[in-house]
């Protein structure tokens, strides 16, 4: 009779049937405060609500003139849908996290903004619902784009005054030498 032994080149055995399938994606509705968005998808949103916002104010303003009482209701309204949408966008953003949607009036402080972006929410399903869909290459450009804009604008806004300053001195220093 043979024993059998160890083999440590054969495959494991184990009886997986505890694990569960993976949840199936949500489906995503854009204007309602029901369901989940994930954190590039809360950025993105919020990204693009307020680009479309500044065109529409310059539209508005390019198309009425800049002092009138129809241009002032107008970006009035349209501000009051971006506020209207951002709430929206952060309900879903609390529901992600697995907390009440009524967290978004926290949203006054710019400090639970960025919370808000880097806390990862909930990977599985939560009692908000099944997980968000996955991020589309326009959410990633979108989402990424804030970013990249506040960096170039935060160098400019560095290196602008200084490349001036260092223009002055040169013209002052090359209009001493001539005298």
């Amino acid at each position: 009779m043979i024993e059998p032994t160890l083999n440590q080149y054969a495959p494991p055995v184990a009886d997986v049937a505890d694990m569960a399938a993976p949840a199936e994606a949500a489906e995503l509705k854009l204007f309602s405060h029901r369901g989940r968005i994930g954190r590039l998808r809360y950025l993105a949103y919020g990204s693009g609500a307020g680009i479309l916002y500044n065109i529409a104010a310059a539209g508005l303003t390019a198309g009425l003139g800049a002092s009138t009482d129809a241009l002032s209701a107008a970006i009035i309204a349209a501000f009051a849908v971006l506020l209207w949408f951002n709430v929206i966008t952060g309900i879903k953003r609390c529901h992600d996290m697995g907390i009440s949607g009524w967290w978004s009036l926290t949203l006054i402080l710019p400090v639970i903004i960025l919370a808000w972006i880097f806390w990862p929410g909930d990977r599985a399903g939560n009692r908000f619902g099944p997980p968000p869909p996955p991020n589309t290459l326009g959410v990633r450009l979108l989402g990424l784009m804030l970013p990249v804009i506040a960096f170039v604008g935060i160098l400019a806004a560095v290196a602008i005054p200084q490349y001036k300053l260092y223009t002055d001195r040169a013209r002052a220093a090359q209009a001493a030498g001539q005298r």
